[in-house]
């Protein structure tokens, strides 16, 4: 098969296109790169400013939301990083990597049975999803002791609930201070970018 030769100014414009394009992706990079840097630096204020100012322009860009809805997790602003994550989940349901940073959320808040709906929902668009897996066994194990501890509160005598009880609190024990830390700790892989 004989192909034609593309004439010398048809090159140049698609030369000239793809160095465009090239150019526009490292930006772009760059610009994940500095709101990540920020934020590593704990700057979360300049990085929320950098990612909004980033989002006014391209407010479908998933990768920079998420990252605002990290630094929102990072500053505390719970709410406002869950209607980030909700949103995300609503505008890119193909995403897993928002349906994990929710459900941490929600673990945070206690709210077990939405954390474990929005993990489930990770994995089934990742079974390879390794994070949510295990940030899945973590809420089914805080599940699991609030059952116990419902067991154990209407059955006191009932010998079998306490050592499944102090099982599943060892887990969740913090070697060093041997109390069991809060809730915001059950998940402790959200995915940050």
């Amino acid at each position: 098969m004989k192909h034609a030769a593309l004439p010398f100014p048809m090159v140049l414009r698609i030369l000239s296109a793809l160095l465009f394009v090239l150019a526009a992706g490292a930006a772009q990079a760059d610009d994940y790169a500095d709101v990540n840097a920020l934020l590593r630096q704990g700057k979360s204020q300049e990085a929320l400013a950098k990612a909004d100012a980033y989002i006014a322009g391209k407010p479908r860009d998933p990768q920079m939301r998420f990252l605002r809805g990290v630094i929102l997790t990072e500053q505390g602003k719970q709410a406002d990083a869950t209607a980030v994550f909700t949103q995300l989940t609503q505008d890119f349901p193909e995403l897993p990597e928002p349906y994990n940073n929710l459900a941490a959320l929600y673990a945070a808040q206690s709210q077990f049975d939405k954390a474990r709906a929005a993990l489930e929902m990770a994995i089934k668009l990742n079974p390879s999803y390794a994070t949510a897996h295990e940030n899945l066994g973590d809420v089914y194990a805080r599940l699991a002791g609030q059952s116990y501890g419902r067991a154990q509160q209407l059955e006191a005598g009932n010998t079998t609930v306490a050592p499944k009880l102090t099982l599943i609190r060892q887990l969740f024990t913090t070697p060093t201070s041997g109390a069991l830390p809060p809730a915001t700790s059950v998940i402790r892989k959200p995915v940050r970018q």
